[in-house]
């Protein structure tokens, strides 16, 4: 049985990530902002373990980690969680870059840096979802798209660290998917959404599993997942 850490899964692609692994019978560990979520999380995912943590605030991470129990060994470590802003690089408040950074970038890197070590002893797997936007970037999407970007640095650099000690790194970049984050895109887009014009978030969950699953022989590294017509 694996052990996977998960964050965002309380809904999108993260709620099917978590809802893939925990029915094929992996033992699935959920991080939460607060206390409050971590009860809706547990009543989601019967059987499953939560830890607190508010990605929002990075440098809080290793303290709540630390008054915890997290898993001794972990198969894989599954980025998930991201806020999204849309505005122009005009009128965008230090406020927004930073807390779009902090749970897009900052603080992924800080929970990987402090779950390494049971990477290493299971030579496991981190999987970052990113985003088209981790690719490119468009007008009114500066701040979302300098920390996909930042996370797509993040992840090849990690790579080239932990390739050796048999730690894989997986980017995943889905287009727009039909998930809560794209709804209220649309709604600062001022464009009606439509979920059936995008892709499920179950199809995303199923390339993260595929990466997961994947023989020790080979690592996907960078999956790129569009729309279909």
């Amino acid at each position: 049985m694996s052990v996977h850490l998960v964050t965002g899964a309380g809904s999108g692609i993260g709620a099917a990530v978590a809802g893939r692994l925990l029915a094929r019978g992996d033992e699935l560990w959920l991080l939460a902002r607060d206390a409050g979520r971590a009860k809706e999380l547990a009543a989601r995912f019967p059987g499953a373990h939560t830890l607190v943590g508010d990605l929002a605030e990075p440098s809080r991470l290793s303290w709540a980690i630390g008054h915890q129990a997290p898993p001794d060994r972990l198969d894989s470590l599954l980025h998930v969680a991201g806020v999204v802003e849309l505005g122009r690089i005009g009128d965008l408040t230090p406020k927004v870059w930073n807390e779009t950074l902090a749970v897009n970038l900052v603080g992924p890197a800080e929970l990987t840096r402090l779950l390494l070590p049971q990477l290493r002893l299971s030579r496991g797997h981190v999987v970052f979802v990113n985003s088209g936007a981790g690719l490119t970037a468009h007008a009114e999407w500066g701040a979302y798209a300098a920390g996909k970007h930042g996370l797509r640095a993040l992840a090849d650099s990690l790579r080239a660290e932990e390739h050796a000690g048999g730690v894989r790194v997986t980017s995943v970049y889905p287009g727009r998917t039909a998930t809560p984050m794209q709804q209220k895109v649309h709604q600062q887009e001022g464009k009606a959404y439509d979920p059936s014009r995008w892709i499920d978030p179950e199809s995303v969950a199923s390339a993260v599993l595929a990466a997961l699953d994947l023989p020790r022989d080979a690592e996907m590294t960078d999956v790129t997942v569009r729309p279909g017509v």
